[in-house]
Parts: C-alpha cells; structure tokens; sequence
C-alpha cells in the first residue's frame, strides 16, 4: 500500500484528536487557571478552548484558537476537561 502525504497527514491528525491521560496535579492547576479566568471576567463572551500549562512551574493561560502552539514544557488541557467540577 502507498500512502501519499495528505494520508499521512489525515492519519497524523487523527492521533493528535484522541484524549490524553493529564497529570492530576497538572490538571488541577488548568481547572483553577480558568475557575479563576471566569471569577474575574464572569461577563465574557468569547469561550476559550483550553488552557496551555507549563509541566514543571504549573504557570498557564488559557487559548482562544484552536490549534494551540505550545513551548517544549508545555501541554494543552482542553475545555472539555476543564469543565467537568467547574459547575
């Protein structure tokens, strides 16, 4: 079988989308990141789609776009995880 390179792309996108096993400490540190994001600025209209957080400081912010750019010590947490205590 030959793969051309969008297969390969389209292949590669595919493993990007599955979910990802987060480090609970890492976790904990995104969910208080956008608790706090929303006690702040309750008002907002814009949702964001995650929050990007250093693995090793736990400093973060969150992301608006959909394809994050992250640094090497970053990993990106996305809304959908973020929200599970937050109501």
């Amino acid at each position: 079988m030959v793969y051309t390179s969008q297969q390969r792309q389209e292949n590669y996108q595919t493993r990007i989308d599955l979910p990802k096993l987060i480090d609970p400490t890492v976790l904990r540190a995104a969910k208080h990141i956008y608790r706090v994001y929303y006690e702040v600025h309750p008002y907002q209209d814009e949702q964001p789609s995650g929050v990007a957080i250093d693995r090793y400081t736990l400093r973060g912010k969150l992301i608006f776009s959909q394809r994050p750019i992250l640094l090497p010590t970053e990993c990106f947490v996305p809304l959908s995880q973020l929200e599970g205590d937050f109501y």
